[in-house]
């Protein structure tokens, strides 16, 4: 037996609905988001967790409560989760961070990993907190099912490196909507994608809400 790593995205949120930038800010999940995570805990309930490890923010906290509650497990919080703090551009759509910071928006577009969102975070330093994260995983379990439930930027950033994938690209090579979890094992050589971005758990609304 191996360990697998289960990286969920949180619900939904009037910030994801409406697509403008929301790291440090706190949303509460919409109504949408709490079914999401509802669909979620009724899918995976099943699975034998070892852990669930989550971001503080109330967003992520909110969807792993079901599943907590189904399985009868405590989530443990870790700060290094969290997702990307976007400074100056919180709560502001791309558009208006164009027009007002359209400079350090292309530059950022260009390499989020050396170039932060004005008076923001670096891709380079989201990937060191929140590997750490995954490497204290990887010394307490050797095998099983662990769940991590987290932010947008912040899963693309830690799949990209544990793949092998460039930091830098995280915004255009994968995917990552509300509600969405990918799985990674750790073999014999190394981590292995077993899935991305499914949603299969939740149903044919939920998976076709727009701005998401």
């Amino acid at each position: 037996m191996s360990l697998k790593l289960y990286f969920l995205r949180h619900g939904q949120t009037d910030r994801s609905r409406d697509n403008v930038f929301c790291g440090s800010i706190d949303p509460d999940l919409t109504p949408d988001g709490v079914e999401m995570a509802k669909a979620f805990a009724a899918a995976y309930r099943s699975l034998p967790w070892s852990a669930i490890f989550c971001s503080p923010m109330r967003r992520t906290v909110a969807t792993a409560k079901p599943l907590c509650e189904a399985v009868g497990m405590q989530m443990e919080l870790r700060d290094g989760l969290k997702e990307i703090n976007y400074g100056k551009w919180e709560g502001k759509t791309v558009e208006t961070v164009d027009r007002e910071y359209h400079d350090d928006y292309i530059r950022w577009t260009a390499d989020p990993a050396w170039y932060p969102p004005t008076e923001g975070e670096l891709a380079v330093a989201i990937a060191h907190r929140s590997l750490q994260v995954i490497e204290e995983i990887k010394q307490r379990f050797n095998n099983g099912n662990v769940l991590i439930v987290a932010h947008k930027a912040t899963i693309r950033i830690m799949l990209c490196s544990l793949l092998g994938i460039d930091v830098g690209r995280f915004r255009f090579r994968l995917g990552c909507p509300v509600g969405s979890v990918s799985i990674v094992e750790f073999g014999a050589h190394g981590p292995l994608l077993h899935a991305l971005s499914d949603r299969i758990h939740l149903d044919e609304r939920l998976r076709t809400l727009p701005g998401t």
